[in-house]
């Protein structure tokens, strides 16, 4: 008989190790936003070997949205600088499959796509700088709702290279006047998961018009005595893959990262 699948709250106890262990079973395909016990999280980008160099040059001109934690060899589907083990073809939730700029499928493990010229980033998440907000008690309202984070496509143009083009994608946290000051203090410490907030307050400024309706995520709701803050976001790339359309690329579903060994306090 199989092993029922755990509840979130318990998998909030299991270590890394445990945690993607249970992803790779199959049972477990949600957002990882409060899991990994302090751990570092990583947003996924997998490209075939001749887009990959120019990828990691438009990482290099875009580290606010992009910051680039790890970086496989061709055809190696593991990390060797994140932690024990990790093949990336069976340890995050849930996928995308970009064909030519279009999803293509959104499946539980990518052996079936995987080819001998695949090269995987893992780029900083802001999930990684959630903790240390909370302990500096900072109320992360979708956290306290058991949501993914709320996701927007902006009108703010990422730097281009030749083929690598489009608009960033942020996260939103609302948050009171003094905990938002507080939080661009902390964040700003942490350039590795994205740093200081790129916008706060009226989001029409950066081209979102409506809070309630996140292009990605859940709707997370934004109190009268609020501001949202806003973080450049590691779904950026989902963004750029489908302005720029490769033949072929993987990433994480929005807000299911891959969950590693490293400790946020060490970014």
């Amino acid at each position: 008989m199989s092993q029922p699948a755990p509840s979130f709250e318990q998998l909030r106890q299991y270590d890394p190790l445990a945690l993607r262990q249970s992803i790779a079973a199959g049972q477990y395909q949600g957002h990882t936003s409060g899991l990994g016990q302090g751990r570092v999280q990583a947003n996924i980008v997998i490209l075939p070997g001749d887009w990959a160099t120019e990828f990691l040059r438009y990482c290099t001109l875009n580290r606010q949205a992009c910051p680039v934690l790890d970086v496989t060899e061709p055809g190696d589907p593991f990390f060797r600088n994140l932690g024990a083990a990790i093949d990336i073809r069976h340890e995050v939730p849930r996928y995308r499959v970009y064909r030519h700029g279009e999803l293509s499928e959104g499946p539980l493990d990518i052996e079936h796509v995987w080819q001998d010229d695949l090269v995987a980033f893992a780029l900083g998440c802001s999930f990684s700088f959630e903790q240390p907000l909370l302990e500096a008690g900072i109320y992360l309202r979708h956290i306290d709702l058991g949501r993914n984070i709320a996701m927007f496509r902006t009108n703010i143009d990422t730097r281009p290279t030749a083929r690598l083009s489009g608009k960033m994608v942020v996260t939103m946290r609302p948050m009171k006047a003094a905990a938002a000051i507080q939080a661009i203090q902390i964040t700003g410490r942490m350039p590795n998961v994205h740093g200081a907030p790129v916008h706060i307050g009226d989001p029409s400024l950066i081209g979102i018009h409506a809070l309630d309706a996140p292009d990605y995520g859940d709707a997370v709701p934004v109190e009268a005595d609020e501001i949202p803050v806003f973080w450049a976001c590691g779904v950026t790339p989902q963004s750029v893959v489908q302005a720029s359309r490769p033949p072929l690329c993987i990433t994480h579903a929005p807000g299911c990262m891959l969950v590693t060994d490293l400790w946020n306090r060490d970014l």
